[in-house]
C-alpha cells in the first residue's frame, strides 16, 4: 500500500547507534539519521488527513537535558523542544511521536514535508510512517534505508591500478595492509575502525567483531576451561604456571575460531582479538572490578601480565597465536558508578611508580598486540582522547607497534560524560588524533562527518585502519590455513583432560591458608558427620567470578567434598544464610539459622562456605544488598549477617573452618580471632571443590600466598575516590594487617639460611638455603623485599623485587637464588620528568610474607 517514497534533504548524517533496550523490530533503533536542520519529503500523496509517527530511541546521549528538538508539519508542531530521554522514560527506551496532519496536496503546499530541526545537538529520527485515514500504511522510511543517501561520495571506490598483492603471503607485511587499505572507499574504512566491522565482500575481507574475553578461560563462547578468576591465578605467585595456563586458553580459542571455518562474518566472542588480560593495579579492595586484576603490587603485576601476555599470543615469529589486549589504560581502578566521568587526580611519582610500570612491561618485554584505553580520565583528560598516554607514552616512549582500543562506550563517553568536547564529531577526532584505532561501540561513525568538517585527516583515518588490520594480518586472516602453525588445533583440545588436570592444579595452587591451629588438614579416620553450612557451599556461580566461560562440569564445594568423603562420611548441608541482605532490610528468615545450627551440633566439625561472590561484586552491576554499590562495595567487611551465624557456630563448641571467596581482602577480624582456621578460596574456577576437599584433607599441602593487604577495616583505607598510594597497599600502609601482602601458610615448615648477596652486571644477586623441616612435601613462595636504608626522598616502606616458587620434599634443603636488576630500584625524578636509581644503601628482606621476613642483608647501590 505504500504510496510516497520518503526523499531527504538538509545538512545530515548517518551513524549506527546502541539501539534500544528492547521492543518490536528494535533494528529499526540502531541507525539513524540526524543534522542540525533537515526536511524529509513524501511526495505524490493525495489531499487528505494522515498520521504521521515518528520513531526515535535517544542511545547516543544518555542523561535529560542533552537533546532537544523540534519537528514540524508547516506550523503545526509535532514535537517542540522534545527531550528523548526525558519523554520515553530513558535511555534506549522507544519514543512513538505521533500527530495529525492536514496535507493540502503536491499542488498547493508541496509534498507532505517535516521539518527536524536541533534546539540543543541535533535533530534525529529513526523511522517515519504515514497512515491514511484508513489506517493504512503509505509511506515509510527508515535511517538505515537513507545511509546511501548520504554523502556519496565516500562510498565510491578508489581507481588502483597496481597489482593486487594484499593477498600475496610472500610480500612484506606492512605493503600488502596498505595495499588492502588504497583499495578501499572512506565509508568502508570507517566502517572497519569499530568492534563490529562490517564485510566487504568484493575485496574478499569477511566481517570481523573484535570483542572476545579470555580473562581465566574462553569466555561467553559455550563450553570452555575455566580457571581461577584473576586474583586466583596471581596467588600462584607462580609466572611459568600463568604462561601455562594462558597457552591453554589461546589452544582453546583458536580451536574454536578454526572450527568456524571460513565465514563471511565473525561474531562478537568468536574473534581471536581477546580483550585480556586486565593489569590494572587493586588499589583499594572496594573496587569490584579488582577480581579481574593481578593484585596490588607492580612488579609482581608486571612479571605476570608478561607471563600471561606471552602464553596467549604465542612464540612464532611470524603469526599471532591469538591477539592479548594489555587494559584497561590508564590508572583505572574504580570507581564502577560513574566510571564514565571519572578523572584521576594524580601526582607523577604514584602515577610511574604505581600505574604504569606493568603496562610498560606488557609493551616493551610481551610486545603485547593491543592496549586498552580506560574510561577514566587522567589530570583532565579522558584517556581515549589522551595524546600524552596514547602517542607520547606508549607509541614513543615505550615503542608500542599494535593497536588501541577504547573500552565499550568510551568514545561516546569523551563528549557525553567527561564533557571534552561537545560533540561525537570533535570526540572521535580527538582520539584519532590521540592514537586511538578503535571504537568498541559506535561512535566513530561520526568520523565521516569530522572529515568532511576537517576535524580529522584521511591520513589519520587510514593510519588507525593500518594498525588495525595489521592484527588481522599477524592473526593470519588473510592466508591460506596451512601456512598457520596453529590451524591443526582442533575442538577436541577444548575442556580436554589434560586441560582439566591443569586447572584443578592452578586452583590447587591459588589456594591460601591464612589461619589454622591445628585442625587442618582433617583427620579422614576421625570424621563421622561434616557439617556444610552456607550460601557458597553449594553454588557454581562462586566459582566462575566474572568474564567466564561455561565449564562441563562444575564441582562446587559441596559436591567436591562428597566426591573426596565417600559414603564413609555423612554430610549434613544447609545455607544458614544469605550472603548479604537487601539494602533497609534487615529481617531474614530465622528458620535458616537454626537449621544450620541443629546440623552444627550434629557434627565433628563444621565447614563454613561464605563471603561474597560474583553476582554481588562486579562491572558495573546493580546490586540490592547492603554495602555494595554498583558493582563496589561501600564496606569490606564480611557481611554482618554472616558473622552473626559464625559466631553462632562457634559458640555450639565445634570446631569451624571457614572457606572465605572473594575477589579480594575481606575485613573479618572476629573471625580470624576465634575460629579454628581460615582458607582463601578466591572464585576458584571449575574445579573449585575438588581442589579446596583436597586441601582441607591434607592431600596436598598450601602454597598460595595473597596477593593483595587483607585489612582490619574499612577505616584502615583512605577514601575510596582518591587515588594517591599513601597509606594504600603494603607498600604505604604503615597500621597492622589482618593478613599481611604475601601470607599464606602451609602443612609443613621451611627454614631460610644465611643470606649471601652480590652485584655485578647491573644486577643484585641473592642466595641461600632453603630447606623444608617438616613431614610432608610442599611449595615455598620465596619472596625478597628492598627498602633503602636512608633515602632522601620519600619511598615506600618496602617493594617486592624478587621471588620463586620452590617444591621441597620432606626434610630436602636447596640453594635458592634470585636476582633483580638494580634498575627496579627506580623512582620517577619529577624535577627531571625522567627515573633516576638514587645511591645508597638498601637492605635486602628475605622471607615468607611481606610481615614474615626470615632474613636481611644490606648492600650499597650505585645511583
Amino acid at each position: 500500500m505504500i504510496k510516497a517514497q520518503f526523499t531527504l534533504s538538509g545538512e545530515v548524517k548517518h551513524a549506527k547507534t546502541l539501539g534500544a533496550k528492547d521492543g518490536v523490530s528494535p533494528e529499526i533503533y540502531e541507525e539513524e539519521i540526524s543534522g542540525p536542520a533537515f526536511q524529509l519529503s513524501a511526495p505524490g500523496l493525495e489531499p487528505g488527513r494522515y498520521r504521521v509517527e515518528i520513531g526515535l530511541v535517544e542511545s547516543v546521549l544518555d542523561d535529560e537535558g542533552m537533546r532537544s528538538m523540534t519537528i514540524r508539519y508547516g506550523a503545526t508542531a509535532l514535537a517542540k523542544e522534545l527531550d528523548i530521554v526525558k519523554a520515553a522514560g530513558g535511555f534506549r527506551e522507544i519514543l512513538r511521536i505521533r500527530g495529525e496532519v492536514e496535507h493540502l496536496g503536491d499542488a498547493q503546499r508541496g509534498p507532505l514535508a517535516l521539518s527536524f530541526e536541533g534546539v540543543v545537538q541535533e535533530a534525529k529520527f529513526n523511522e517515519v510512517c504515514v497512515f491514511d485515514e484508513q489506517g493504512r500504511l503509505v509511506a515509510r522510511v527508515r535511517a538505515a534505508e537513507l545511509a546511501d543517501a548520504v554523502d556519496p561520495a565516500s562510498r565510491a571506490v578508489p581507481v588502483v591500478k597496481e597489482p593486487q598483492v594484499y593477498d600475496d603471503p610472500e610480500q612484506p607485511l606492512e605493503l600488502r595492509v596498505k595495499d588492502l587499505i588504497r583499495r578501499m572507499s572512506l565509508k568502508e574504512k570507517i566502517d572497519q575502525l569499530v568492534n563490529a566491522a562490517g564485510q566487504i565482500e568484493r575485496l574478499g575481507v569477511p566481517g570481523y567483531d573484535y570483542w572476545n574475553e579470555c580473562l581465566h578461560g574462553v569466555a561467553r563462547n559455550g563450553y570452555a576451561t575455566v580457571f581461577p578468576q584473576a586474583t586466583g591465578l596471581a596467588a600462584m605467585w607462580n609466572a611459568e604456571r600463568l604462561q601455562e595456563v594462558a597457552e591453554v586458553i589461546s589452544t582453546e580459542a583458536r580451536a574454536k575460531f578454526n572450527a568456524l571455518g571460513n565465514v563471511a562474518n565473525y561474531h562478537r566472542n568468536q574473534g581471536l582479538t581477546m580483550w585480556s588480560p586486565t593489569i590494572n593495579i587493586y588499589r583499594d579492595p572496594r573496587w569490584g572490578r579488582g577480581q579481574e586484576s593481578y593484585g596490588e603490587d607492580p612488579f609482581l603485576t608486571a612479571r605476570l601480565g608478561v607471563a600471561f601476555i606471552k602464553g596467549l599470543q604465542g612464540d612464532d615469529e611470524r603469526y599471532l597465536k591469538v591477539a592479548a589486549c594489555a587494559k584497561h589504560y590508564a590508572a583505572h581502578s574504580g570507581p564502577e558508578p560513574g566510571r564514565r566521568s571519572f578523572n584521576v587526580e594524580i601526582s607523577e611519582r604514584d602515577l610511574y611508580e604505581t600505574y604504569l610500570p606493568h603496562f610498560e612491561a606488557a609493551v616493551k618485554e610481551a610486545r603485547v598486540e593491543a592496549v586498552m584505553g580506560a574510561y577514566n580520565g587522567v589530570k583532565g583528560e579522558p584517556c581515549n582522547a589522551s595524546d600524552f598516554l596514547l602517542t607520547e607514552l606508549l607509541r614513543e616512549r615505550w615503542g608500542f607497534d599494535g593497536h588501541v582500543v577504547a573500552d565499550c562506550g568510551a568514545i561516546r563517553s569523551v563528549y557525553a560524560h567527561h564533557k571534552f568536547v561537545d560533540t561525537a564529531e570533535k570526540a572521535v577526532a580527538a582520539a584519532v588524533k590521540a592514537g586511538c584505532d578503535l571504537d568498541c561501540g559506535v561512535t566513530f561513525g561520526s568520523l565521516l562527518s569530522a572529515r568532511n568538517e576537517g576535524l580529522v585527516s584521511d591520513e589519520e583515518i587510514d593510519l588507525a585502519l593500518f594498525r588495525l588490520l595489521r592484527t588481522r594480518f599477524r592473526l593470519g586472516m588473510f592466508d591460506s590455513a596451512e601456512r598457520s602453525p596453529w590451524a591443526e588445533i582442533g575442538l577436541e583440545q577444548v575442556d580436554s583432560p589434560l586441560h582439566r588436570e591443569k586447572a584443578l592444579q592452578a586452583t590447587r595452587e591459588s589456594l591460601a591458608l591464612l589461619k589454622n591451629d591445628g585442625i587442618l588438614p582433617l583427620d579422614r579416620s576421625a570424621l563421622k558427620r561434616v557439617a556444610v553450612i552456607g550460601a557458597n557451599a553449594d553454588s557454581v556461580p562462586v566459582l566462575l567470578g566474572n568474564y567466564h566461560g561455561d565449564p562441563s562440569a562444575p564441582v562446587t564445594f559441596l559436591a567436591g567434598l562428597q566426591e573426596a568423603l565417600g559414603e564413609e562420611v555423612e554430610i549434613l548441608y544447609a545455607e544458614g544464610c544469605p550472603l548479604g541482605m537487601p539494602k533497609g532490610k534487615p529481617e531474614f528468615d530465622a528458620s535458616l539459622f537454626e537449621e544450620a545450627l541443629a546440623m552444627a551440633r550434629q557434627a565433628d566439625v563444621v565447614l563454613y562456605f561464605g563471603g561474597i561472590s560474583g553476582e554481588l561484586e562486579g562491572e558495573e552491576m546493580p546490586v540490592d544488598v547492603a554495602t555494595f554499590n554498583g558493582g563496589d562495595r561501600s564496606a569490606i567487611e564480611l557481611p554482618p549477617v554472616q558473622t552473626a551465624l559464625l559466631k553462632a557456630l562457634h559458640a555450639t563448641g565445634k570446631p569451624v573452618v571457614f572457606v572465605n571467596c572473594s575477589g579480594g581482602a575481606v575485613a573479618f577480624p572476629w573471625e580470624a580471632e576465634n575460629l579454628s582456621a581460615i582458607v582463601q578460596a578466591w572464585y576458584p574456577g571449575q574445579a573449585g571443590g575438588t581442589a579446596v576437599a583436597e586441601l582441607l584433607l591434607g592431600d596436598f599441602c598450601p602454597s598460595g600466598k595473597l596477593p593483595v593487604t587483607f585489612y582490619r577495616s574499612t577505616q584502615d583505607l583512605p577514601g575510596y575516590y582518591n587515588y594517591s598510594m599513601k597509606g594504600r597497599t603494603y607498600r604505604y600502609f604503615e597500621g597492622e594487617a589482618l593478613y599481611p601482602f604475601g601470607h599464606g601458610l602451609s602443612y609443613t615448615r621451611f627454614s631460610y639460611g644465611t643470606v649471601d648477596t652480590s652485584k655485578a652486571d647491573g644486577k643484585v644477586t641473592v642466595r641461600f638455603e632453603l630447606k623444608n623441616e617438616g613431614l610432608r612435601a610442599g611449595d615455598e613462595v620465596v619472596q625478597l623485599y628492598a627498602r633503602y636504608v636512608d633515602s632522601a626522598i620519600e619511598r615506600p616502606l618496602r617493594s617486592l623485587v624478587a621471588f620463586k616458587r620452590c617444591l621441597l620434599r620432606a626434610g630436602e634443603a636447596g640453594l635458592v637464588e634470585l636476582s633483580f636488576p638494580v634498575t627496579s630500584l627506580r623512582y620517577w625524578d619529577e624535577s627531571k620528568s625522567e627515573y633516576a636509581v638514587e645511591a645508597g644503601e638498601i637492605e635486602l628482606e628475605l622471607g615468607a610474607s611481606s610481615a614474615d621476613i626470615r632474613q636481611r642483608a644490606r648492600i650499597g647501590i650505585d645511583g
